[in-house]
């Protein structure tokens, strides 16, 4: 009887006995003026429109003395001087709990999928800061993504934020798709930001699936929703993977994409005042990135590992979105537009790519097969145009001909199907055999670099050692010179 009562029991804890109402003033493009009501900034408000009997949400944005700026989440149509504005007296909060596995939410967590409402208790804001630095736990155990290059030359720690870079139609949302399917990851919290409406179902159901969706949730704002709810559909993704993080579970969170994300606060930026710094984004832009990203990762409960998608604008690498999350992230991806007009999928760069946290979550054989790999990788491409041109002669340098040699079988290695789902112990059968470096089964394990000591323990080891070595070496030069001491006065008392 008690759980029948709970819902209601919220409802009424939560409800708000007094209104604060205010009445519209001005529309500006897609900033909503007004008189009233009293509110804070993020605040949540409803707008009555009398002219077509609806209502849209809206959330402050800033205040102008004593006008209210507010930005809508839907159509601005009907809306006219003097429709009236009830704050909510609350943040943005999304609806948390085991019933959103399977479900598709907007950006204020309501259900778009058609499958009724979503039964659940409890709320998370939107908003909210990062976890304290001092209690996130160590990113220590091994998170499988199924894609082969990624599982063993930039190998992803539970709690890493990568990012995958890469232009327009290079397969950053297709390899996002195949992690998706394949991660061993408890849940999936799918954020689909300003993606085109087309991409949404062919996501879910080509790519997901039925079985893939049944551990996953998937907050979706396409490109044509208002920038408001472009960009909370972020926060709302994130705010998602904490509720799972905080039951202790291994969270996969894939967001697509950045670029738009930070698109959007452009927009509402500008729409506010702001003034432009960099190729036009506000300060409030760069301010928010570190914020969203800070809050994935570790805490003392569970972890959330994070891929992020960032469409770079030009293939200009050092544009500044770009530049500002590479910056923030465990980790890049880049994915290489030559590579995929060859039909190279995935088209991941394994020289401009790396994961900051690779080597605490790899064995310290896969380490030197991945060394040894890598340089050959390096090798062959610093040769590529001698060895094209036809200008190499095989057994000028035997570290150039085995690169020649490996080359086929690597590029092999590296490529894989998009259906393909590559489990670890083939991963490093295969690159055992590539390298010819004999990788343990103990290294299989999610942790195999458990026992492996850090660096502050192996530079402490090295000055113990040193000091001991320094005392044995005085110990025995004391020795020497006591010995030869003795020796001299016996040789005097047989003198006398």
């Amino acid at each position: 009887m008690e759980a029948f009562f709970n819902k209601y029991l919220s409802k009424v804890k939560t409800t708000e006995t007094i209104l604060y109402t205010g009445h519209v003033t001005a529309v500006k493009g897609m900033m909503i003026e007004s008189n009233g009501p009293r509110s804070v900034i993020g605040e949540i408000c409803t707008i009555k429109m009398p002219y077509n009997n609806s209502t849209v949400l809206a959330e402050v944005m800033g205040f102008d003395g004593n006008t209210v700026k507010l930005m809508p989440y839907g159509s601005t149509a009907g809306i006219e001087i003097g429709c009236e504005i009830i704050a909510s007296g609350h943040v943005l909060q999304v609806p948390v709990g085991k019933n959103l596995l399977g479900r598709v939410i907007d950006a204020c967590g309501n259900p778009i999928d058609g499958k009724g409402s979503l039964e659940v208790t409890e709320y998370y804001p939107a908003i909210a800061d990062a976890p304290n630095p001092i209690s996130r736990k160590p990113n220590d155990k091994r998170i499988l993504t199924g894609v082969r290059i990624i599982d063993s030359l930039f190998t992803c720690a539970n709690g890493q934020r990568l990012g995958i870079f890469a232009g327009s139609g290079v397969g950053k949302s297709t390899l996002l798709s195949t992690i998706a399917r394949n991660t061993n990851a408890d849940i999936n919290v799918i954020g689909l930001i300003g993606e085109r409406g087309r991409e949404v179902n062919d996501f879910i159901e080509r790519d997901l699936g039925e079985e893939g969706m049944k551990r996953s949730v998937v907050i979706v704002a396409t490109s044509d929703a208002p920038s408001i709810a472009r960009l909370r559909a972020a926060y709302t993704t994130t705010a998602v993977a904490e509720y799972f993080r905080d039951q202790g579970k291994d969270v996969m969170l894939m967001m697509d994409n950045m670029t738009r994300f930070a698109h959007a606060q452009r927009e509402i930026g500008l729409s506010a005042g702001e003034a432009p710094a960099q190729r036009g984004y506000p300060p409030s832009v760069f301010d928010m990135i570190p914020k969203l990203l800070e809050r994935t990762g570790t805490n003392e409960k569970g972890s959330i590992t994070a891929f992020y998608n960032v469409l770079v604008d030009g293939d200009d690498m050092d544009e500044p979105i770009t530049d500002k999350v590479r910056g923030t992230l465990d980790g890049h991806i880049i994915l290489s537009r030559k590579l995929a007009e060859q039909r190279h999928y995935p088209a991941i760069d394994p020289l401009k790519s790396i994961s900051r946290l690779a080597r605490r979550v790899t064995g310290t054989q896969t380490l030197k097969a991945v060394t040894k790999l890598s340089r050959l990788i390096a090798i062959y491409e610093d040769n590529r145009e001698m060895i094209m041109a036809g200008v190499y002669a095989k057994g000028s340098s035997p570290e150039v001909d085995a690169a020649i040699d490996k080359h086929g079988a690597i590029e092999e290695f590296l490529c894989q199907e998009e259906y393909e789902h590559c489990t670890i112990e083939d991963t490093l059968q295969k690159l055992s055999v590539l390298t010819e470096i004999e990788i343990p089964e103990e290294e299989y394990e999610e942790r195999p670099a458990a026992g492996r000591k850090t660096v502050a323990q192996l530079v402490h080891q090295h000055k113990e050692e040193n000091v001991t070595s320094a005392n044995e070496t005085a110990s025995a030069a004391d020795s020497t010179g006591m010995a030869n001491q003795i020796s001299q006065i016996s040789s005097a008392m047989q003198n006398q």
